[in-house]
């Protein structure tokens, strides 16, 4: 997570030097974001972010030598790692919930407006995800064919409690908190909490990894 105190570190990650540019251009008008470095693959990404701190990298899906699913697998590995924004056309793209599943924090279609960009890189550097539930669990259910959840029991499940599961579950089936908590008949102050309990236990960074995790685990199936 960023400390506010500083601007945002942004690494911009795009094949497409115009596409970087204008990038570079929208957040250098904002006080609260600097652009700390910029690369044109996956590779020179991972190679740049070796030697450059940064809390958010804006990356690109399809770009030659290493694509931006591979890179933000790589650096979901490291420690201290910066959340990763990836660059999609469509929201229903394959390779953008491949990103997801890699450990991306949401991504953005290319034809964001700038405005939104800049909120989005606040949201996710104070640590939450860009990607509404309802979105991603679209995208589950599109590649759930090929995307199969493993067979194995996830003993990470094990130690949610049952409220903590049921917590779980209906977030990944799109509700939001409000919603879950009036399914459940609780506060939405007792949901926040149980979320922040069961991120802790899973050792899960945001909503969107939750989602995934509780599709790959089994809790929840495509369409049910």
């Amino acid at each position: 997570m960023s400390d506010m105190s500083r601007p945002i570190r942004v690494v911009v990650v795009d094949d497409q030097p115009l596409i970087r540019a204008g990038f570079a251009m929208v957040l250098a008008a904002q006080s609260d974001i600097e652009v700390v470095g910029e690369a044109e693959n996956g590779a020179d990404a991972l190679a740049l972010l070796a030697r450059t701190e940064a809390d958010v990298v804006i990356m690109d899906i399809r770009m030659p030598v290493m694509d931006g699913v591979e890179a933000t697998g790589r650096l979901s590995q490291l420690a201290d790692t910066p959340r990763v924004l990836v660059l999609t056309t469509f929201d229903t793209d394959e390779d953008a919930f491949a990103a997801l599943q890699a450990g991306a924090s949401g991504f953005l279609l290319k034809n964001t407006p700038p405005e939104e960009v800049v909120t989005a890189i606040r949201v996710v550097a104070a640590g939450e995800s860009v990607v509404a539930p309802r979105v991603t669990r679209r995208l589950l259910d599109r590649f759930a064919g090929k995307l199969a959840p493993s067979a194995r029991h996830d003993e990470r499940l094990d130690a949610l409690t049952l409220r903590e599961r049921e917590v779980l579950g209906l977030i990944a089936e799109g509700l939001s908190n409000s919603e879950v908590a009036e399914r459940l008949f609780i506060a939405e102050a007792t949901v926040k909490t149980h979320f922040g309990k069961i991120l802790t236990k899973l050792d899960l960074r945001d909503r969107v990894q939750a989602v995934i995790f509780a599709y790959d685990s089994g809790l929840v199936s495509p369409q049910s």
